[in-house]
C-alpha cells in the first residue's frame, strides 16, 4: 500500500529491525512475495516451540527446500535467538540469503548472539515518512495520531484512538516485560508516561528516579531500552569535545507523535495550530522525519542540540560527515519572522563550519540574514535527505 523510501539489499542477508506495527511483515512478504522463500513466524505459538526446543529443525527444513529456493525469511528472530547460530552457519555453508527481523537487537545482544558478526547488513524501519504517506499525507493527522501505518489506514479517530491505547497497553508495557527487557512492569509504566510527557525535552534522570521510585541508574536504562527498541531517539547536547557532550544530558524524543499522546493520555486533546501543544508536537515531528530519512539514506548524520547556561537553544545541530554543520530551527508558524530566527542569529556565528535553516509550515522561503527559512518539506531535501 506504501512506497517504503528503506533500500533492503537484494544479494545479501540481513536484518530488518523496527518497534511493533511500522510495517516490517508487510514489507518482506511484498519484496518476496514473487521469489521463492521460507517463511518462519516466531510470533505463532507453535513455531516458536518447535525452534526454541529444537534449533535443528532449521536445517532440516533446508535441506527438504527446492534448489529454486534461495531466501529464508525468520520473523521476530529474538524470540529464539539460538537460531543465529544455524543461520551463521548456512550463510558460511550454503546458497541460502536470511531476512531476519526484529523489535530490538538488544535481547539478542544480552544473549550473547553476535548479531552474526557482520555477515548480515543492519537495517532499521519506521513509522511512515510524510513522503512515502504521499497526498494522503496531513501535518495535522501526523502531530494528532502519528504515522504508525495501521493508524494511517484507519478512517475514523475513535478506530485511531482505540489502536493507539490497544499499542501502548499490549506492546510498550506488557511485551517488553515478557521479553524479560525489564522485570518490574510498575516502575516502567510510571516511566513510559513520565517519558511520554518529556519527550522534545532534555531529561533530568535523577529527578524522573524520583517520580518513578527508581534509581538514576534505572532510569538511565529505561532510556537505553527505548533507545535500543527504536521506541525513541536520545539527541546529545553539542560539544566540539565528545568527553564533555558525554557528560551533557540528552533530549528524548519518543518514535511516533500518536503514541506520545495515547501514553501521555492527550488523545482526545484537539491540537490547534498557534499553541504550544501543536509547536511542541510540531518539532517533535520534525525531529523523527529528519531521524528517519538520514537512517533510510545511509547518511550516518548525528543529531545533536545546543542551549546556553541563560536559555538560549538551537533545536538541532546535524552534524554531515563532508558537508557542513546544519544548525536547524523548527517553528510551526505560518509565517517566519526576525523573532524566529533569533537564537540562530545570535549562536550561529559560534559554531564553526555551520550553515543555518529555518524550517516551518511558512510556504514562502526567505533569507533572513544568514538563515535560510524554508517549507518543512524543502528543508529536508536542502539537509540532503
Amino acid at each position: 500500500m506504501f512506497n517504503r523510501s528503506i533500500n533492503l539489499p537484494k544479494n545479501n542477508s540481513f536484518f530488518l529491525f523496527g518497534a511493533r506495527g511500522t510495517g516490517k511483515t508487510h514489507l518482506l512478504k511484498e519484496r518476496f512475495r514473487d521469489t521463492p522463500s521460507l517463511y518462519i513466524d516466531l510470533l505463532d505459538p507453535e513455531e516458536n516451540e518447535t525452534f526454541n526446543l529444537r534449533p535443528r529443525t532449521l536445517i532440516e527444513q533446508l535441506a527438504a527446500l527446492k534448489p529454486e529456493t534461495e531466501w529464508i525469511i525468520i520473523d521476530e528472530i529474538q524470540k529464539a535467538p539460538k537460531l543465529l547460530d544455524i543461520v551463521h552457519q548456512q550463510i558460511e555453508s550454503s546458497r541460502f540469503k536470511f531476512a531476519l527481523t526484529g523489535s530490538s537487537a538488544r535481547k539478542l545482544r544480552h544473549g550473547s548472539a553476535n548479531l552474526l558478526a557482520g555477515r548480515a547488513f543492519v537495517f532499521h524501519l519506521f513509522p511512515l515518512t510524510a513522503r512515502e504517506i504521499g497526498e494522503q499525507f496531513s501535518v495535522q493527522n501526523a502531530l494528532a495520531w502519528g504515522t504508525l501505518p495501521r493508524v494511517v489506514t484507519l478512517e475514523s479517530g475513535a478506530d485511531k484512538h482505540n489502536f493507539l491505547r490497544t499499542y501502548t497497553h499490549t506492546y510498550l508495557q506488557e511485551e517488553i516485560t515478557q521479553e524479560q527487557i525489564v522485570r518490574r512492569l510498575d516502575p516502567f509504566r510510571r516511566f513510559l508516561v513520565i517519558a511520554s510527557q518529556m519527550s522534545g525535552q532534555i531529561v533530568n534522570f535523577s529527578k524522573i528516579g524520583r517520580e518513578v521510585g527508581a534509581s538514576t541508574f534505572t532510569v538511565q536504562n529505561y532510556f537505553q531500552i527505548l533507545e535500543d527498541t527504536l521506541i525513541g531517539t536520545l539527541v546529545e547536547p553539542f560539544h566540539e569535545s565528545v568527553r564533555k557532550r558525554q557528560r551533557g544530558n540528552p533530549k528524548f524524543y519518543l518514535f511516533d507523535t500518536g503514541v506520545q499522546r495515547a501514553l501521555n493520555n492527550t488523545l482526545q486533546v484537539e491540537l490547534s495550530p498557534q499553541t504550544y501543544g501543536f509547536g511542541v508536537a510540531f518539532e517533535h515531528f520534525v525531529v523523527n522525519e529528519i531521524n528517519r530519512l538520514q537512517s533510510y539514506g545511509n547518511k550516518d548524520y548525528r543529531l545533536c542540540y545546543l542551549r546556553t547556561k541563560d536559555g538560549v537553544e538551537i533545536d538541532l545541530i546535524i552534524e554531515r560527515p563532508a558537508l557542513k554543520r546544519a544548525l536547524v530551527e523548527i517553528k510551526s508558524t505560518e509565517r517566519v519572522t526576525d523573532e524566529d530566527v533569533r537564537s540562530l542569529t545570535r549562536l550561529g556565528k559560534d559554531v564553526p563550519n555551520s550553515i543555518a535553516f529555518c524550517l516551518s509550515r511558512d510556504p514562502t522561503p526567505k533569507k533572513i540574514g544568514v538563515v535560510s527559512c524554508l517549507p518543512w518539506q524543502q528543508g529536508l531535501i536542502e539537509l540532503g535527505l
